[in-house]
Formats: C-alpha cells, structure tokens, sequence
C-alpha cells in the first residue's frame, strides 16, 4: 500500500487564518472542510462558504482544542500545522506520517496516528517532542479523545479499534469490529462509541463502559464517515459508493432515511440543526436539514474535500463531529 500523498502548493503563509479565526462570532459553530486535492481550508457558517484560505502541502485532518487552536496533518510532510488566534501559523515537525489527530483540551499535547508506523505518539503541540508512544494495530486511522482521557484508534487493516489510556500511554483494549474500520464517532454522553466500516458495509457500536462490542448494523454501501446528533439520537453515516447518507436510529439501530447528497460523499460533522457532508467528487458540501433530513443547499469548496469537523473558537470542539481523513492514493480501500 502506497502512502498518502500530498499536492505541493508552494510556499503558502496562511496569511488569512489568523483573520479567519478572529472574525468568527464568539457564539457560532463554524464548519471547517480541508480539501486535500485543492490545499484549501474553508470556513462555512450555516448555509454559505465564509473563507477559503489556501494552505501549504495540502492537509488531511483537522482537529481543534478548547481554546480554539486548529490542528491539520501533513502526512507526507511529516508535520503538523498549528492555527491558534493572535499568532502566525507554526509548522510542527513529528517523527511519523502524521495522519489521524486527537488535541488534549488544553492543547499541550497532541496524538498523532502513524499511518505506517503502527502507533501513536504523544507531541508537544510546541517543538512537536515525543512525549510517549504506544503500539496499535495496523494503520491506524480516524482518532477519538473521550473526556476520561481515552483514546480509541480504528485500525484499519486490523479489524479493530484500540482503546489506549493516554495518562500512561498504553493501550488497556482491543475491540473487533468490521472489516476496514475507518471512522469514528462519540455519542454525546460517551457511552458508545460508533464505528463505520469501509469493506464490510456496517457500523460497530461499541459500549464504552464495557469495551465491547453490543451490535453490528447495516450502515450503506461504502460507509466512510460517521456523526451523531446533538441529542444522540441518530447517526449519520456517509455512503460513498450510493452518493447518499444514512440515518440510524440510535434506539432501535434501525435506518429511518436515506438522503441524496453529491458524489461520493467522505466526511460528516453535525452543527446545530445541520449537518454537512464534503463531496470528493463534486468539490462541494451538501448541507442536510436535520428535521426534514433533506438535503438544502451545496456549497462548492476547493478540489477533493474530505474533512469536516465542526469546532466553535474558543469553545470545546463539537461533541457531535466527526471527520473523514483518508488522504489520496493509497488509502483508498479494495
């Protein structure tokens, strides 16, 4: 398997995301989508595009932390990007091929998924220093922080999610799942733990108490990113190869509605009383109505859109997000 590669764009400061960052209303929930193909990170308040700020080395994965920092990897590069208010852009080298991202709340530390290396590392979000390491399944993917300082990783090519404490770095679970999990969301109380896989056409609820698996259900064809609703009670799980997005029940774990969205459809993040889907093919975001679960608008965005994730500046990230991060090329499942 080739590793994910990048579009070289030059020498981009970055120079509109400190604007980008200190115009959002204090009170809003911006959606952020990074499209991979066209180096670009955009921002998207309720229905309109509000900035497409270009980037160096096009990203794969947005994170956020509580003070408003954003994160965006750099796999090929081998680095991090950090955007916090107030401050230029800072480049932040790590020691793997920086792929799946979760921020610590505070944002002192970040964890790193190597996607070729099997593991995940602890950085300073300041030099990028290794402050621990743990062995995971291979090629690990999408990343979750739980607010017990959990870490669950879905291993891609391991049919498993590994569970790590990161206080002591080591991995205290491992839970099977379908085959190729790749996304992953939290339920607003964290109780469970949802789990699309690519390959096997489902999604894995996993109980966080227990660190097990309760039900397998069918998901759609391709399911690639995964989100739950404010209020938990249904997930939304984007179809890749029926250019649509799945509603499940929460309760029942049954599907009450099947929305139309572009081409094939990678990430999903739920804001408020919408929810936004990036479409690789048609370089756009769907926007979906949640009360009608129809979608309402398209919103175009540069070349290849993956990621979604939905973070307030100065807030906690958004409980009800979840991300796509599968870069170009190699990655793409068979």
């Amino acid at each position: 398997m080739s590793a994910p590669s990048e579009r070289r764009q030059g020498s981009h400061i970055l120079p509109l995301l400190l604007l980008l960052l200190a115009a959002t209303p204090a009170l809003s929930d911006p959606v952020w989508v990074v499209s991979q193909k066209g180096a670009e990170l955009a921002r998207i308040e309720a229905v309109q595009v509000a900035d497409r700020t270009p980037v160096d080395q096009a990203p794969i994965t947005a994170a956020a932390d509580r003070a408003g920092r954003l994160y965006l990897t750099h796999p090929d590069g081998r680095a991090v990007t950090v955007i916090e208010p107030g401050k230029p852009p800072r480049r932040v080298p790590v020691p793997a091929q920086a792929f799946g991202l979760a921020a610590s709340p505070d944002g002192a530390s970040l964890f790193v998924g190597d996607w070729s290396g099997d593991r995940i590392l602890r950085v300073s979000c300041v030099d990028g220093a290794v402050e621990g390491t743990v062995a995971v399944g291979h090629v690990p993917a999408h990343l979750v922080l739980d607010r017990r300082g959990r870490l669950y990783v879905a291993d891609r090519e391991s049919r498993q999610v590994s569970v790590v404490d990161t206080g002591t770095m080591t991995r205290i679970a491992v839970v099977p799942t379908g085959d190729a999990p790749f996304a992953l969301a939290l339920d607003p109380d964290e109780t469970r733990l949802y789990v699309a896989n690519v390959r096997s056409g489902d999604l894995t609820v996993i109980d966080t108490d227990t660190l097990r698996a309760r039900a397998t259900v069918a998901a759609g064809r391709m399911p690639y990113g995964v989100a739950v609703t404010a209020d938990g009670a249904r997930i939304l799980v984007t179809n890749q190869h029926a250019a649509a997005v799945t509603v499940i029940d929460a309760a029942g774990l049954g599907i009450v509605a099947t929305v139309a969205v572009g081409p094939y459809p990678e990430g999903v993040a739920v804001a408020g009383s919408r929810a936004y889907v990036a479409n690789w093919f048609s370089d756009d975001v769907s926007v979906i109505d949640l009360s009608t679960l129809r979608e309402t608008a398209r919103l175009p965005v540069a070349e290849g859109p993956r990621g979604v994730l939905a973070a307030r500046p100065g807030g906690e990230p958004s409980r009800a997000a979840a991300v796509d991060l599968r870069a170009n090329g190699g990655v793409r499942p068979r």
